[in-house]
């Protein structure tokens, strides 16, 4: 709960000067996007209902999920960006320290109800580029899919955390990712009409990606020596004292 909680959180301490030396730095760079290019969110349906497979059930009556809006999805604000440095453990890499950065640029849902239970298809495209630390090297992108009742008091309905590999093969490169969750399912709300106020939110989520950190174990403690007795002390003559 403490991670989703930092996610939730907008992520701050991304100065603008990072984010314009590398439009500068990047501006000209790399391979130009394919225009033509297809995409696997180019399979997802375009409609904003969900699938009328059959009625949406529980104590919302005889509604059919043909009526029934599938949530938008949103990119969360402070969690559009992955900036990643040249060194470990920099929350806040300088402009000419960052080795990656990452972008959203295209999202993508489907719908479908069956027995009182939505389940959504969530697609998410980015790309990763290389920034002036860059270079050839292997990219892990934490994502984050998050499905939020919105109102006075926003509730998290459900969560989930999902990653991607992206390999950049030149020192100058921009790599287009694509994450698809199947399965982002939770039951319908009563009424049905609070549908309207769930909106799907994603993001990247490097805090939940970070590895916990490992205890060092407590030096253990060491048992008391036995304590040795006191041999008796031999007096003049061989005699011992008792």
């Amino acid at each position: 709960m403490g991670r989703e909680r930092n996610w939730h959180a907008a992520r701050s301490g991304i100065s603008v000067l990072v984010l314009l030396c590398l439009a500068l730095a990047l501006g000209g760079c790399g391979s130009s996007s394919n225009p033509f290019k297809s995409s696997p969110l180019d399979l997802f349906k375009s409609s904003s209902k969900s699938t009328p497979n059959e009625a949406a059930g529980g104590d919302n009556g005889n509604v059919s999920a043909a009526d029934i809006d599938c949530p938008n999805v949103s990119v969360r604000t402070g969690a559009a960006a992955l900036v990643i440095g040249s060194k470990p453990g920099e929350s806040e890499p300088a402009a000419l320290d960052v080795r990656y950065q990452g972008s959203i640029i295209r999202t993508a849902r489907e719908c479908h109800v069956n027995s009182g239970i939505m389940t959504m298809k969530v697609g998410i495209e980015g790309r990763i580029i290389t920034g002036p630390a860059g270079g050839t090297g292997t990219v892990d992108v934490p994502l984050r899919i998050a499905v939020v009742h919105e109102g006075v008091n926003p509730k998290t309905v459900v969560s989930k955390f999902g990653r991607e590999t992206v390999t950049i093969d030149n020192a100058i490169g921009r790599v287009t990712f694509t994450h698809i969750d199947p399965d982002v399912a939770f039951p319908l709300p009563e009424p049905i009409g609070d549908i309207d106020q769930y909106v799907v939110y994603v993001g990247f989520d490097p805090i939940a990606a970070e590895p916990l950190k490992k205890q060092k174990p407590a030096p253990a403690k060491r048992k008391p020596g036995a304590k040795r007795k006191s041999a008796a002390t031999p007096t003049p003559g061989g005699i011992q004292s008792g």
